[in-house]
């Protein structure tokens, strides 16, 4: 218990609490609600004041806590406080009426900024070990994702082909599922979703993971389904602004997680690696005038 306290007081209080807040019970969603809605209050509030003010039993914040991987109540406080030290600015703050577009492109900007920062604490350091190695001795890798995710499955399938992983990206459901049938034990699976709670993503995950092969998922909700069939998951941190909704910002960070993977896995496959981008390289080359 000990050392995962110690893991997740690296990361942010804040970030897993809004991670968590979709899946919770109504009790602990109450708790977490009134968390971050009074953030700099909590820190002297004693678990009795809190359990009165959200209306609810102090097992209930205990509950939250071990879900959180907190010891407990104290141990919550403190990572809580160590969020409250360097406040967050408002810099991702909606557009206003009347802001022109080098302070839109400013405030899009800082939000993106902000996503990127939050993912870093949410990132864990075994999680993408072994998805690079996943990745890296996989036959064959395969990304799934729909709508804005299926484009991200298609950026990884361009990037990762381009180094010579034998890689595909499918955005249909009824190919996903067909393609994940015939996967083996030695290949592997990259499913997409913000949400995570995509059924037929899901479905087609779960369909490889029967196969044998190794299951690797990114998402912005730790609880979410895709959790469940997932071997390895990768959390991206992303907030909604009034114009951009939390799916577009987890975009960009869901991209910057997979070009870390990407060199990752080529750090493992050096050689193989810079030979494709050589040969790729060449080939795109007679396309240009």
């Amino acid at each position: 218990m000990k050392k995962e306290h110690n893991h997740n007081s690296l990361k942010s209080c804040i970030v897993m609490l809004r991670a968590v807040l979709p899946n919770l019970s109504n009790a602990e969603r109450r708790v977490a609600e009134y968390i971050l809605e009074n953030s700099s209050n909590i820190i002297q509030l004693p678990i009795t004041e809190l359990a009165d003010r959200a209306g609810v039993a102090e097992a209930t914040i205990f509950r939250l806590c071990k879900r959180l991987g907190y010891r407990g109540y104290q141990a919550l406080k403190i990572a809580l406080a160590a969020d409250l030290v360097t406040p967050i600015k408002s810099i991702h703050e909606d557009v206003e009426n009347g802001d022109d577009m080098l302070t839109i492109a400013s405030k899009v900007f800082e939000s993106s900024i902000h996503s990127f920062r939050e993912t870093i604490k949410l990132l864990d350091r075994e999680a993408l070990e072994k998805a690079a190695e996943a990745i890296a001795k996989a036959r064959r890798v395969e990304f799934y994702g729909a709508a804005g995710s299926g484009v991200v499955a298609l950026d990884c399938y361009h990037k990762f082909s381009r180094t010579g992983i034998n890689c595909i990206a499918l955005t249909d459901s009824h190919l996903q599922i067909m393609s994940a049938s015939l996967l083996t034990e030695r290949d592997a699976v990259v499913g997409i979703s913000h949400t995570g709670s995509s059924k037929d993503i899901v479905e087609s995950l779960q369909m490889a993971k029967e196969t044998g092969a190794t299951v690797i998922c990114i998402t912005s909700f730790m609880k979410s389904p895709i959790t469940k069939v997932a071997d390895i998951c990768l959390f991206a941190s992303a907030r909604e602004t009034r114009f951009r909704n939390e799916a577009f910002a987890s975009r960009l960070v869901t991209l910057a997680i997979m070009d870390s993977l990407l060199v990752g896995v080529s750090l493992r496959r050096q050689n193989e690696a810079l030979k494709s981008i050589e040969k790729t390289r060449r080939a795109i080359a007679l396309k240009r005038y």
